[in-house]
């Protein structure tokens, strides 16, 4: 291992360093060593590297919630991580001394290893080391995470969908605001996915009264992660938001992504729902996945939403499949998640 005094030679190199969005929760009063030991970097470490060469992402989400552009010699701080991304990236946690990419804008670093073909490749950065405290224990997201606070909330729904752009965060957020207009205190949560700002900005816009994402629990990417810890990550969040009378949980990707289906398939995991809706781009897509909810995790979501609602043929043609079908404009009614309340008391045999 080779370390370098952060509080000497390698102190000036943090001055003026962008701080990703990943890193919101990091005290980096803790910071005091750069560890150059990149062959054992593991997903979550935080690491500092510099832009060498634009790409893909030109800009950084920063942990106080606003972009950056990004130019050549800028120094970053990131978190080490995996992605998936089927209209992106798919990437692994490896750092390399030639080199790393930046895999996501919210302040992901590790090594692609494919690409959608209308993506350009990745922004380049040649790593400078991973961070470390005054002992050279490498510090990671995991240091700072969340602690569990108390029971879940009353009622929780989960947003799942077909895949990727199947309008999931636009219906989470319309469940967010139709319960918050309902007068419940009302948790946004994004439990899967790669760390970046753009969901959790969106159920606060909607009127959230807590918004946490699994960064806050300590990973910047829930791509290749056990199912259990997956499922403690989950159970963590929810019960930071005990405080919230709904949480409304998005998962990332479609039903059949790897860790989302292992997750569905997962008893456990199902039961810390109360219950889910669907998003689709379109009503073939909407059956597919209904097909595949039945037949590989005996579920059945009380609602189908998406893109899909934004055309009325579609809207028709899914409203045949026999579950109701609701617009964004329609979750953010009152009355649906009065509907919806109702519906979830009713299931519990309450009166």
């Amino acid at each position: 291992m080779h370390i370098v005094n952060m509080n000497a030679a390698a102190a000036p190199l943090l001055a003026g360093a962008k701080w990703s969005f990943v890193t919101r929760r990091v005290r980096r009063g803790a910071v005091r060593l750069l560890d150059q030991d990149l062959a054992a970097a593991r997903s979550g470490d935080l690491v500092l590297a510099e832009v060498q060469s634009l790409g893909s992402h030109k800009r950084l989400q920063l942990s106080d919630g606003r972009f950056s552009a990004l130019y050549p010699r800028d120094r970053v701080v990131l978190a080490c991580g995996d992605r998936f991304a089927e209209d992106q990236f798919e990437g692994i946690a490896v750092l390399s001394p030639e080199g790393a990419d930046l895999l996501a804008g919210g302040g992901v670093i590790g090594h692609m290893r494919s690409r959608n073909g209308k993506m350009k490749r990745p922004t380049r950065l040649a790593v400078i080391g991973r961070l470390a405290d005054a002992a050279g224990r490498v510090l990671t997201l995991a240091d700072d995470a969340l602690d569990d606070v108390g029971p879940r909330p009353a009622r929780v729904i989960g947003v799942l969908g077909t895949g990727m752009n199947a309008g999931k965060t636009a219906a989470a957020a319309g469940l967010v605001n139709g319960f918050a207009r309902y007068g419940a205190r009302v948790a946004g949560i994004k439990a899967t996915g790669t760390g970046s700002f753009g969901d959790v900005q969106a159920y606060e816009a909607a009127g959230a009264a807590e918004v946490l994402d699994f960064t806050d629990s300590g990973l910047a990417s829930t791509y290749r992660q056990p199912v259990a810890q997956l499922h403690d990550v989950t159970a963590r969040l929810l019960a930071s938001a005990s405080a919230c009378d709904v949480a409304i949980v998005e998962l990332a990707d479609g039903v059949s992504q790897v860790e989302t289906a292992a997750l569905l398939r997962c008893p456990r995991y199902r039961a810390l729902f109360d219950a889910f809706v669907l998003a689709a781009p379109g009503a073939l897509a909407a059956r597919g996945a209904l097909g595949w909810l039945t037949q590989h995790a005996d579920l059945t979501p009380m609602a189908l939403t998406g893109l899909m609602t934004q055309a009325p043929l579609a809207v028709t043609e899914a409203e045949a499949l026999g579950l109701p079908v609701l617009s964004r404009e329609a979750l953010s009614d009152p009355a649906t998640a009065a509907c919806l309340g109702g519906l979830l008391a009713r299931h519990e045999g309450v009166a």
